[in-house]
């Protein structure tokens, strides 16, 4: 029966990673031994086998007695989405699923890359529902990075900081529905260098309500005609910021009854506002 291999992950600054495994007794390697890591295909277990931006191969090389290392350099690119790790010891078998060992994470808490940096990596190793090693890869540029969000009656105030764009004039903040025929909520974006601030008025998107749980998704535009930027979280060591980071939601009276307005993080950690109607109208 397979030795379960476990792979340690260090995590820089930069947004590298180093993995480590422990070399299954009495089992050798080879020059093509490599770490691989495959895009996961959909939301199961399944993941994508072929093309070649689905797969990266990390060479496997020793690091001391019975260990070996394979290096993500914050240079490869890795697209977003979640990557399933897998060993191939060049024994000719399959790769095997590799399960989690120690993460040293620390230098992902409250990292602040250079603020004229162009496209952010961001990679979190974790654990799967099955207890299988995988990362969760982010790549954005620009990007705007969600800090401190205050949720009050009359608003929803978020800072933030962004990279690989300056904020010029005209730039604001969007609330985008996901229901089509709305047209979006732009406030202004008060601004101090790369960092940004502003306040979502919950009485309007309150007043926009139709139905059921509406979704509206944040973006900052940094100046007049600008391309619009995603705001999300992602500038720490927490893959899935939705299970972590839980926010009130405000009661808003409005014709339809009292809706309840507050913010949450998506599966992929991108800043949403959520209006809920009345109890037992849902």
């Amino acid at each position: 029966m397979p030795v379960d291999l476990k792979a340690d992950c260090i995590a820089d600054s930069a947004g590298g990673l180093t993995f480590d495994l422990d070399v299954p007794r009495g089992h050798g390697t080879t020059w093509s031994a490599a770490l691989v890591l495959r895009l996961r295909a959909g939301a199961g277990e399944t993941v994508a086998a072929g093309p070649a931006d689905d797969e990266v191969r990390l060479p496997l090389g020793p690091n001391g007695p019975g260990r070996l290392r394979a290096v993500l350099p914050s240079t490869v690119a890795l697209a977003e989405g979640r990557w399933h790790a897998y060993a191939d010891l060049g024994d000719g078998a399959d790769p095997r699923r590799l399960l989690p060992g120690v993460n040293d994470l620390r230098s992902l808490v409250d990292r602040r890359p250079l603020a004229g940096i162009g496209r952010l990596g961001v990679r979190i190793p974790y654990a799967t529902q099955r207890g299988n090693l995988a990362l969760r890869s982010w790549l954005r540029g620009p990007h705007a990075e969600a800090g401190d969000i205050l949720v009050a009656p009359g608003g929803i105030t978020v800072t933030g900081r962004l990279y690989g764009a300056g904020p010029a004039a005209g730039a604001q903040a969007e609330a985008r529905s996901r229901q089509a025929g709305q047209e979006p909520v732009t406030v202004p974006l008060a601004v101090e260098g790369p960092d940004f601030r502003f306040t979502l008025p919950c009485a309007e998107l309150a007043a926009r309500w139709r139905r059921g749980s509406e979704p509206w998704d944040l973006w900052l535009r940094p100046g007049a005609g600008a391309p619009p930027v995603r705001i999300a979280r992602l500038l720490d060591d927490v893959p899935d910021k939705e299970q972590v980071f839980s926010y009130p939601a405000v009661p808003v009276p409005a014709a339809g009854g009292e809706l309840r307005v507050g913010p949450y993080y998506t599966l992929d950690n991108d800043l949403a506002v959520r209006v809920s109607g009345p109890l037992g109208a849902e």
